[in-house]
């Protein structure tokens, strides 16, 4: 099957399954596990902070962050399509009794500055505290501007707040503008990188910051069950994917952008060329059952995900020739239903 649905779907190479099958493992509570300091060493390297923490998932290491920024009470502003506030099931307010205050999303994912201001609250007992800012890159699969970046850090240092990056998919914002990861980071306290989506791991995510952000982390990590083992087997293979899967996402972006060009081809889709920046193809169907065309396409070796916007992630289990089919098989199903 070709799957299109997201990029969380990548599956581990040969020789990523024999590295982490060759993987030096310890005890990592005891911090003995020496895959796992290597690769919390190598991405606080690559970030340019003081430390990392390896962790389950991005919904963990992002629950973390806020946990770690703020206390009971507080408030944390972020966009009404963050994956923090919409997709991660409330953990914040759940299991850190922290406030979220979304704003609306511009269109190009960024967060406007005067529409967070006014959010901000004021010292006095009727309110939560506003403590962080909390940023996505990419969002959408667009990418938010570093001059955008350094107008937010500035805006939280003004207002005295900690600013936290959700960077799932950072690497594709650092390709895309052909930075190091560093020159994205510079504008955070701290900020997450997910090993398993476009980058290829089968799990794990990190969170990266100075040295008594990770300590609190690590501790929060603890409490909410994550405490790990011999968990080198799944580090090897983060590690694997930041040395070896991070500049193929230029391939994954080539290939959403020729997807994107040839679906605004049919008068059935409607798709905005300009907000496809990486590896995610918006496309919204004027005419047409997307269930229909889900069927369609699974009965010919191809997955999406049905929505009346579809859509279509690229990713390193995606050629040139998946992409093709799906255009073809596409074209064909609209044209059989004219």
């Amino acid at each position: 099957m070709i799957d299109f649905r997201s990029d969380t779907v990548t599956r581990p190479s040969d020789q990523m399954r024999r590295i982490m099958a060759d993987a030096q493992v310890g005890d990592d509570v005891y911090g003995d596990d020496p895959s796992v300091n290597r690769l919390e060493e190598y991405a606080a390297d690559l970030a340019g902070f003081e430390a990392a923490l390896f962790t389950s998932s991005g919904t963990q290491a992002n629950l973390l962050a806020l946990m770690s920024h703020c206390q009971r009470g507080d408030e944390y502003l972020c966009g009404q399509q963050a994956h923090n506030y919409r997709f991660e099931g409330g953990g914040a307010a759940v299991l850190g009794s922290i406030q979220p205050q979304p704003v609306e999303n511009d269109a190009d994912g960024s967060l406007p500055l005067e529409k967070l201001a006014a959010q901000i609250k004021p010292d006095d007992i009727h309110f939560a505290q506003t403590r962080l800012l909390s940023l996505e890159n990419t969002i959408g699969g667009k990418v938010l501007s570093q001059d955008y970046l350094a107008q937010a850090q500035g805006f939280a240092f003004e207002h005295g707040l900690k600013i936290h990056l959700d960077g799932a998919r950072v690497f594709n914002a650092s390709v895309r503008q052909q930075l190091p990861l560093s020159a994205i980071a510079q504008h955070f306290d701290s900020l997450t990188i997910c090993l398993s989506k476009g980058l290829g791991a089968p799990v794990g995510s990190l969170l990266v910051g100075d040295e008594a952000l990770i300590t609190k982390a690590r501790r929060w990590r603890k409490m909410l069950g994550g405490g790990l083992r011999q968990a080198g087997i799944l580090a090897a293979a983060g590690q694997y994917a930041l040395e070896n899967n991070v500049n193929r996402l230029a391939e994954d972006h080539d290939n959403a952008g020729y997807l994107a060009s040839e679906l605004a081809q049919l008068d059935e889709l409607e798709v905005a060329l300009e907000q496809v920046q990486t590896n995610m193809v918006f496309a919204r169907l004027s005419s047409g059952d997307s269930r229909a065309l889900q069927h369609h396409l699974a009965q010919r070796g191809i997955l999406i995900s049905a929505a009346n916007t579809l859509r279509l992630v690229t990713h390193l289990d995606v050629d040139r020739t998946g992409v093709d089919k799906l255009i073809t098989e596409t074209k064909a199903f609209f044209a059989s239903n004219r």
